[in-house]
């Protein structure tokens, strides 16, 4: 037998956008706690890497530097794909296949100088293997030293976070267990990041890079390094933070 729901009453719909409000006061208070989380985030002090770490990648050897693929800041996964991890070889372990099917197009996060990688100790071909038959577009390299262990992912998934300055790379963070089961939009990755989204309105120490709310936005198949925000889109926006402001005024 199917066990009965204890639902909520059903009420008016003036009594309904009451209870509305009430829940949005709350869920506001909750987004300012996360938005000043974030904040803090970004003073977190950085640990310099010193070890030299090795990597294969479908075109060979690569080292972490070589990860970012030219940007400033870089998020990596830890998949568990390789033998002994249920599924193999056919499949990746199935919460972190999960999180792979949740990860969108990658070209908005690359927009804000940021890199998303996976990792993992499967072969290359197996990887490639994979990613084609899930239909997955993230970089996804071997692991073949100690990085894993190194970084608290030899035993359970895990994001870490890197930014380099030249040739000196160093860890900002690190967020594992619940704190990453939901990562897959451009924000999330962003919030954890030592730059953050890299908008005006964030609290971020002096000297760091922001561009106004919106205009940096586009199509993913539209972004121009080095483009000036399209003026069109910018008028659309700013009419509707204005709407928006008016609204709620």
């Amino acid at each position: 037998m199917t066990q009965q729901m204890h639902t909520p009453p059903v009420v008016s719909p003036e009594a309904w956008e009451g209870a509305y409000e009430e829940m949005l006061v709350k869920e506001k208070a909750l987004t300012r706690a996360r938005d000043a989380l974030a904040a803090e985030r970004r003073r977190m002090p950085w640990m310099e890497v010193k070890k030299d770490y090795v990597f294969e990648g479908p075109n060979g050897k690569a080292s972490l530097l070589d990860l970012f693929e030219g940007r400033r800041q870089l998020v990596i996964y830890r998949a568990f794909f390789e033998p002994g991890v249920y599924g193999w070889p056919e499949h990746a372990c199935r919460g972190c296949s999960l999180g792979a099917d949740m990860v969108g197009n990658l070209a908005h996060l690359n927009a804000r100088d940021t890199t998303l990688a996976y990792a993992s100790r499967a072969p290359q071909a197996d990887i490639q293997r994979l990613k084609e038959r899930m239909d997955w577009k993230m970089p996804w390299y071997t692991i073949t030293d100690s990085w894993d262990k190194d970084f608290g992912v030899d035993e359970w998934h895990g994001h870490n976070v890197f930014i380099h300055d030249g040739d000196r790379i160093f860890r900002t963070y690190f967020v594992n267990n619940r704190g990453d089961e939901a990562f897959g939009t451009v924000w999330s990755y962003l919030d954890v990041t030592p730059l953050g989204r890299q908008e005006v309105w964030e609290d971020s120490p002096k000297g760091y890079p922001q561009t106004q709310t919106y205009k940096w936005w586009n199509w993913h198949d539209n972004y121009e390094e080095g483009a000036a925000p399209d003026q069109r889109w910018v008028e659309v926006s700013d009419a509707g933070e204005a709407a928006f402001r008016n609204k709620n005024a």
